[in-house]
């Protein structure tokens, strides 16, 4: 069974309200035979997750504006608009958005992580506020392993 075609316009698609940033999925794995998950992420400066490794997917970035602090196992690598990052599954990564709110899209192959942002947002709905050791709960019931701190500012 082969998903349809479809297209979304500037500013359509499923918004994500997860307090400090907001993501809009694109391509969700329903829509793509689980192939692949592209959400658009709003983010505002200093945010960023824990360092992390996804278990089941390959990560990617491209930085629409603003300018995102990409870590990638020890290295730091600064990424204005234009950059593509790529994360292989089971490396470690995480960022941090620069000194102005950015945006990118994030890609994951094959789809993955959507019951994770949508539990993040149904949470900051709610005004839960969740924990370090839920946050790490969450990630490990979608194949991703938290590996540092979750800094302040993270839902």
């Amino acid at each position: 069974m082969s998903a349809d075609a479809y297209v979304l316009g500037p500013g359509e698609g499923e918004v994500l309200n997860m307090g400090p940033f907001r993501m809009t999925v694109k391509a969700a794995s329903a829509e793509t035979d689980s192939a692949m998950t592209l959400l658009e992420a709003d983010e505002p400066p200093g945010f960023g997750p824990p360092m992390h490794i996804h278990d089941d997917a390959g990560e990617g970035f491209y930085v629409l504006s603003g300018e995102y602090i990409v870590y990638i196992e020890a290295e730091e690598h600064r990424c204005p608009a234009g950059t593509f990052v790529w994360v292989p599954a089971g490396v470690e990564h995480g960022f941090r958005v620069g000194t102005s709110r950015s945006r990118k899209l994030k890609i994951y192959v094959p789809a993955a992580m959507e019951g994770y942002f949508h539990a993040l947002a149904a949470s900051a709905t709610s005004g839960t506020v969740m924990r370090d050791e839920d946050l790490g709960a969450l990630a490990a019931r979608h194949a991703m392993r938290v590996t540092g701190p979750v800094p302040e500012g993270y839902v």
